[in-house]
């Protein structure tokens, strides 16, 4: 085997097994995992059989294979993008509905805890005795849910 033929192997299933170690971790989800191992497998495969590169060359008219190589790696880089991309948006619309969730039960709670203080009011009781919670603004103060620290 030639040297390069060699270092493209080494390299190939080292991507091979780092993409498998990754999975066995739970560090590369398993839909991810299996583009993965496609294109470390076809790495593998092309490193050891060379000549099948230049074959899919020539059969699609490409002159010089190392340029299929090169159209491969793009068009699959690009499909990663757009996938990651596609996520990225519905992650931030799903992060915006559960901030708007969070702020819709926080009033209600707000709410609740108005209308719970209302009545002892009510009874004569001070607003203060026996109650630990202050309505000072101070986001630090007792009985504040901290809505000033995130």
């Amino acid at each position: 085997m030639a040297r390069l033929t060699v270092v493209t192997l080494a390299i190939a299933v080292a991507a091979f097994l780092l993409v498998l170690e990754l999975l066995r971790r739970r560090k590369l989800r398993e839909k991810y995992a299996a583009l993965w191992v496609v294109v470390a497998g076809l790495a593998v495969l092309l490193s050891i059989f060379p000549g099948l590169l230049n074959g899919a060359a020539a059969l699609l008219g490409i002159a010089v294979p190392s340029n299929l190589l090169f159209l491969m790696s793009l068009l699959v880089l690009f499909a990663v993008s757009l996938q990651l991309s596609r996520e990225v948006g519905m992650l931030e619309e799903q992060t915006r509905r559960l901030a708007e969730e969070v702020g819709a039960l926080r009033l209600h709670l707000d709410r609740i805890e108005r209308d719970r203080r209302v009545p002892k009011d009510e009874t004569g009781d001070s607003a203060g005795s026996g109650d630990i919670r202050s309505d000072s603004p101070d986001p630090g103060a007792v009985g504040s849910r901290g809505h000033g620290h995130q």
